[in-house]
């Protein structure tokens, strides 16, 4: 998720009329603060992360208050809070003030593509405000619909129904609901989750669904972003000076997206194409360095600057230069190890020489080209290196690129050094 909270959620969710939580910004002055408690009764502090941020009501995150004098303390607790939620840690700059919904009836709904149906896909529940993961599947319903017909009324009464929702709930949703899908399609959305949504009573006794968080991301690709005119710091997430180079050379050929696993580890992965990314990030864990998938058949200049950054950042404390993927389709081989074989010859002209092993696992056009000239470039430098074809398990390589890691670890690094001619401080 690039966007979370309901500062910019409401504004989006205003786009096609969804109704949403008043909601204030960190720079709401007192009085407007205390109006907002006078009106509602309760509101919630919440801080504004960047970026998706999960479970900061179980990390204590979210603030109540029902007096002006408990409001500012949580906004002082609340407005550099820090969070931690699994690999990703990030602190906060500013809270939003929310009034609270009153409500019976929570509802939790998401849309989006689904690679088992190769379509976009609802999942909904009657049973919102928790993570979704702890409920039943028979409480959960998840309905892949027609892109081009879109969310009908008729979907989203089906889905309720055959998950026995109450029936005061069905016909309230079964008009707003598909109002989301309208936001989602025509403003470049991949992903879009609304939880809760809270069922407000109105007079008379029906119900409004109220949207009361919001979270979503985009294809920055698509032109349709551009109709909401977001500020683009909302996309510029808490990364490192490595993850900000790499990505300003995001292009239309060739993917360029990386995430920091360990600053510290000792195993340079890049890698191609997502199923190799998620396979080599569990399995390499606390020693891969980066999570990356460099696919899309990106150009001799592109991969070779990618090359180049990452070496700079990292080629010093490598142990293992691992570079893998699958079996490509449309990837030159050959283009692709020229420019990061280039890269690596200019990084050592530049830098010096370091103690390296480096192993390849690859397939796909120009194979066999490319692991030619990227193996003239090792022997010139003096490196070791194994490789692997298109025939080769992936989980057997990543694992080989482990073993290597360890021996490393047990004096191969030395060794390489004393190869290599370096002093021992190399090592």
């Amino acid at each position: 998720m690039q966007l979370n909270g309901m500062l910019y959620g409401s504004r989006l969710l205003g786009h096609v009329g969804f109704p949403h939580s008043e909601v204030l910004g960190a720079d709401a002055q007192e009085d407007e603060i205390q109006d907002l408690i006078d009106r509602h009764g309760m509101i919630f502090i919440k801080p504004i992360f960047r970026g998706g941020v999960g479970k900061k009501g179980k990390a204590g995150l979210i603030g109540k208050a029902s007096d002006l004098s408990t409001a500012i303390s949580e906004k002082e607790r609340l407005y550099f809070a820090e969070h931690r939620h699994g690999n990703a840690r990030t602190k906060a700059n500013g809270v939003t003030f929310e009034a609270g919904v009153p409500a019976e009836h929570e509802i939790y709904f998401s849309i989006t593509d689904d690679t088992r149906y190769r379509a976009p896909t609802m999942t909904l529940t009657h049973r919102g405000g928790i993570d979704i993961e702890e409920l039943d599947k028979t409480e959960i319903a998840t309905v892949p619909f027609d892109a081009l017909t879109g969310l009908k009324a008729f979907v989203v009464a089906n889905a309720l129904s055959d998950i026995g929702a109450p029936k005061e709930i069905i016909s309230p949703l079964v008009q707003q609901l598909p109002k989301l899908w309208e936001l989602m399609h025509h403003y470049g959305m991949t992903t879009l989750e609304l939880n809760p949504i809270r069922m407000r009573p109105e007079p008379g006794g029906r119900l409004t669904p109220v949207a009361c968080d919001f979270k979503c991301g985009f294809d920055r690709d698509d032109p349709r972003v551009g109709r909401l005119d977001l500020p683009e710091r909302l996309f510029a997430s808490d990364v490192t000076a490595f993850e900000q180079e790499v990505n300003q050379l995001r292009t239309h050929q060739g993917q360029s997206d990386v995430f920091v696993v360990n600053e510290k580890g000792t195993i340079l992965a890049p890698t191609f194409g997502g199923g190799a990314n998620s396979l080599v990030t569990e399995v390499l864990g606390e020693a891969a360095i980066i999570s990356s998938d460099f696919g899309g058949n990106p150009p001799y200049a592109k991969m070779k600057a990618v090359a180049s950054i990452c070496y700079r950042h990292f080629l010093e404390q490598t142990n293992v230069l691992f570079i893998i993927g699958g079996k490509s389709n449309n990837t030159d081989i050959h283009e692709t190890f020229r420019g990061m074989g280039d890269a690596l010859r200019e990084h050592f002209a530049t830098h010096g020489r370091t103690p390296l092993y480096v192993v390849v696992g690859r397939g796909g056009p120009n194979l066999v080209r490319g692991m030619g000239n990227l193996a003239d470039t090792l022997e010139s430098l003096g490196l070791p290196y194994r490789f692997f074809g298109f025939d080769s398990a992936m989980s057997e390589v990543v694992n080989y690129a482990k073993e290597v890691d360890g021996w490393m670890r047990a004096g191969g690094r030395a060794e390489i050094a004393a190869g290599l001619g370096l002093s021992s401080e190399a090592a």
